[in-house]
């Protein structure tokens, strides 16, 4: 038999080629035709291929996965309009930016009037199945615009649409308009208008999940084990993104990709296709971002508070009552019980920093310090002094980390002014630790970075 596939739908002709006499010259027509009389819409644009083997699907596969990835990273903002009256219907901010809908809506009701006095400035006449769409700039953004019969759609992209885009607008419009026709007739009669589930359809129809944050199932079955441990390229991703997953709460699937990239050494689209199928499989999870940085925040907050800033260390103030306590038994302790206690605090001091208690771990290296102090243990003020040093290196790294992450986050999502501000929180910190110094190149980088984003502002 010989088998094709159609736009990814494969379709058996049922005939064997050694004994079909219009194979292979006359296979595309041959195929449109019995499709036509079948009831699809064949037109010169549909792309029928022949597949001889495993390996070219999955070839093909990835390809398309690959292009579906790229075209998603393009998109910065979608906007759905009446096309009537231009009105704003829906405002999906993919990349976390502010758009003002209803003055861009003014901006492209003006083209369009402009453009339909002048059609060839804005006709795409490459585009697929010759269908116009309007292009053109507004800020930093590549516009393109699409009607269909009730609503205008509008994608904001970094740079121009590829044509596996295009084609994708093609098909939206018209499985929007059908699924959402009773919302947007109740609109146009009405004036009423609910978008209950079109986000969640957007999101699916243009694999904006693509883009979200990620984080590994809780539980994976040990069917999924075995399946994973089978595939050395999809175990290499688990792997790290285990890795990844220690010192932060998500991840992002370019990240993940590059990460793989420098270890397995193979093309982007084969470990996308591979991290693709994860996801599929729901062992790749997207997470809601707006959860994200609610708990980022809650968890900043919840750190600040139990990391208190202590003045240094030789100017240490004694005011809680477990210090006062202390303060009474040094007066009648012998040299050697306080030896003993110092010890013992430390023990705990210790014991607390590994649970990441850091706190709990400064308040017992404080009362060590304390007592070597007191009986003058030159070896001892040494030793814990260096232990509270370590601790707040140790805690400062910390917050450095988070700081520059969450300002990458932001300036990824053009969020610049939350941006600049974490990035001066870490520039504070590599400025006031001690441990850090002026020549630390961090502190370089991120004041230039501090400086693009006002100019971006």
């Amino acid at each position: 038999m010989v088998y094709f596939e159609i736009d990814r739908l494969g379709f058996n002709c049922g005939k064997i080629k050694e004994k079909c006499s219009k194979y292979p010259k006359f296979c595309m027509a041959c195929i449109k035709n019995r499709l036509k009389q079948l009831g699809f819409e064949i037109d010169s644009n549909v792309e029928v291929y022949e597949v001889d083997s495993y390996e070219r699907r999955i070839q093909m596969e990835r390809e398309l996965i690959w292009r579906k990835f790229l075209d998603v990273l393009n998109i910065r903002h979608i906007i759905i309009m009446d096309k009537e009256s231009g009105l704003t219907l829906l405002n999906y901010p993919v990349s976390g930016e502010e758009i003002s809908a209803d003055l861009l809506s003014g901006f492209i009701q003006a083209n369009i009037t402009f453009s339909e006095y002048h059609t060839t400035s804005y006709e795409n006449t490459h585009s697929p199945r010759n269908h116009k769409f309007y292009e053109f700039q507004y800020q930093n953004f590549n516009i393109l615009l699409k009607d269909g019969e009730f609503i205008r759609l509008c994608l904001m992209l970094d740079h121009n649409a590829s044509e596996n885009m295009r084609s994708h607008v093609l098909q939206f419009i018209p499985e929007f308009e059908e699924i959402f026709s009773k919302e947007l007739n109740n609109f146009r009669n009405a004036g009423m208008f609910y978008s209950k589930n079109m986000v969640e359809f957007i999101v699916d129809s243009f694999e904006i999940k693509l883009v979200f944050p990620m984080t590994l199932a809780l539980s994976i079955t040990p069917h999924d084990l075995k399946s994973i441990d089978q595939n050395q390229i999809q175990k290499a991703i688990v792997n790290i993104a285990t890795e990844l997953l220690i010192s932060r709460q998500f991840f992002f699937i370019n990240n993940l990709l590059n990460q793989v990239k420098k270890i397995v050494n193979i093309d982007a689209n084969v470990i996308l296709y591979q991290i693709y199928q994860l996801v599929e499989n729901k062992i790749i999870n997207p997470i809601n971002l707006e959860a994200v940085v609610s708990n980022i925040e809650m968890i900043q907050e919840a750190h600040n508070e139990k990391v208190a800033k202590y003045k240094p260390i030789s100017s240490i103030i004694i005011t809680n009552s477990d210090f006062e306590k202390l303060k009474e038994q040094v007066e009648d302790m012998e040299k050697d019980s306080a030896i003993k206690m110092i010890k013992e605090l430390i023990k705990k001091g210790k014991a607390a920093e590994k649970s990441l208690a850091y706190q709990v771990g400064e308040e017992e290296y404080k009362k060590a310090l304390f007592l070597a102090r007191e009986f003058n243990l030159k070896t001892e003020i040494e030793r814990t002094s260096k232990m509270l040093l370590e601790l707040d290196k140790q805690v400062k790294q910390i917050e450095l980390d988070f700081n520059i992450e969450a300002g990458e986050n932001a300036e990824k999502n053009g969020d610049f002014i939350n941006s600049i501000q974490y990035y001066q929180k870490a520039l504070k910190i590599l400025e006031g630790f001690l441990i850090y110094n002026v020549s630390d190149s961090r502190i370089k980088k991120l004041k230039k970075k501090i400086i693009k984003l006002r100019e971006e502002i």
